[in-house]
């Protein structure tokens, strides 16, 4: 990729990083997808996912999942790393914060297919598992998604 392509990638390029307090204040970057022609799958595995009970104050703990298929942007690793960890002082629901990932995903990267998993620590002896999906109009779910 040239340097042209990677220029909105600051994130990336910060030596010094300063972690934000809250997912308002976060920004999902994006670089052009070098395969836009083809449907293929980009899976983010975060299984140290932590928020705020917002009645308690306590922590909660989850293994986020978040699977797509890319247009023609792909989300960098390293502004969802920070996106996500924005999350540690935010005190939300389950549902909010699955539905509200899988939000920011589409607005920032337009998928073709989107889906959020949450998998939420037990508390209370429940635990909760919240699935949130995306498909942008005109498209189909992905046969490869099927297979796994």
């Amino acid at each position: 990729m040239s340097n042209e392509n990677n220029k909105n990638l600051t994130l990336l390029k910060a030596s010094a990083q300063q972690y934000p307090s809250s997912p308002d204040q976060t920004h999902l970057e994006t670089f052009a997808n070098s395969y836009p022609e083809r449907d293929y799958i980009i899976r983010f595995d975060c299984p140290e996912f932590t928020s705020l009970c917002p009645v308690t104050g306590q922590p909660d703990f989850a293994a986020i999942t978040i699977t797509y298929v890319p247009d023609m942007k792909c989300i960098e690793s390293k502004s969802l790393k920070l996106y996500l960890v924005s999350y540690r002082n935010t005190g939300m629901f389950h549902e909010q914060i699955t539905n509200r990932i899988l939000d920011d995903i589409v607005k920032a990267s337009s998928p073709r297919w989107a889906k959020v998993v949450g998998v939420m620590n037990p508390r209370g002896g429940i635990g909760i598992e919240v699935i949130a999906e995306y498909l942008a109009p005109g498209r189909q779910r992905p046969l490869l998604e099927t297979l796994r």
